[in-house]
């Protein structure tokens, strides 16, 4: 049998409502299978605070930082038990710079410590969505991810013909060739409409335009006042038979 996880709560006596909050959290994850370990239940009058906080932490798996401003402030300042708490994480994050110990979760703020800011955090502040931010939080408790990496499969065995990709035609041949294609749809003086060359050409505007500047720039084409239309020019005539051939 897999034992349960081991998980700290950290965070801040902001108000009752808050801490009833958290305990309902703690109390959930306990009936499924995550041992939680959260101080109201653990620490009576006289108990040593710090002490409580170093081996509950220890023996942790992993540890939730349910970050409300509050927390956040006492977090950054290290004032406090959550300052503490804090400065023993940081300890453990040190000697392993890959530590996936800490999991955020944002209860009331957008904002995360500044020693957490590199972390992924679950977010709690949208009381709807309570379920879907609960689940993704068991999921990574338990190790039980929704989405799995499939195994990798052997690679197929293609031939040298099959594998090799046909070069590209440089843009300006491109052009040429949707020219081709729509040229004997062109008007009476041999005007093609840029748009549907584009379209033929089933390339970015981008990529179009620089093609129409290439043939305008070799005396290829002649452009309509508008540019909505361009003109093949004898040489590009020429050119477009070259490719045709």
């Amino acid at each position: 049998m897999i034992s349960a996880p081991s998980v700290f709560i950290s965070y801040s006596h902001d108000s009752q409502a808050h801490k009833l909050w958290v305990m309902e959290l703690a109390v959930r994850l306990r009936k499924d299978g995550v041992d939680a370990i959260f101080d109201q239940w653990e620490l009576g009058p006289g108990a040593d605070l710090p002490l409580f906080m170093e081996k509950a932490i220890a023996k942790s798996s992993r540890v939730i930082m349910v970050c409300s401003d509050n927390y956040v402030e006492k977090a950054n300042l290290g004032s406090g038990g959550v300052g503490y708490e804090k400065m023993i994480v940081t300890a453990d994050l040190l000697k392993d710079s890959n530590s996936n110990l800490i999991i955020p979760i944002l209860k009331d703020t957008k904002l995360t410590p500044n020693f957490l800011r590199s972390k992924y955090y679950i977010d709690f502040t949208d009381t709807s969505e309570f379920e879907i931010g609960y689940d993704q939080l068991l999921r990574e408790l338990l190790g039980s991810p929704i989405f799995v990496k499939p195994p990798l499969g052997n690679a197929p065995n293609f031939s040298e013909a099959i594998a090799a990709k046909p070069t590209l035609l440089d843009p300006l041949s491109q052009l040429l060739k949707a020219a081709s294609s729509i040229y004997e749809h062109s008007d009476k003086l041999g005007y093609l409409e840029t748009a549907t060359l584009q379209r033929v050409m089933g390339t970015t505007k981008l990529f179009f335009d620089y093609a129409l500047d290439l043939a305008h720039q070799g005396d290829l084409i002649h452009f309509s006042g508008s540019k909505e239309h361009i003109k093949i020019l004898p040489s590009g005539r020429a050119e477009m038979i070259k490719l045709a051939n």
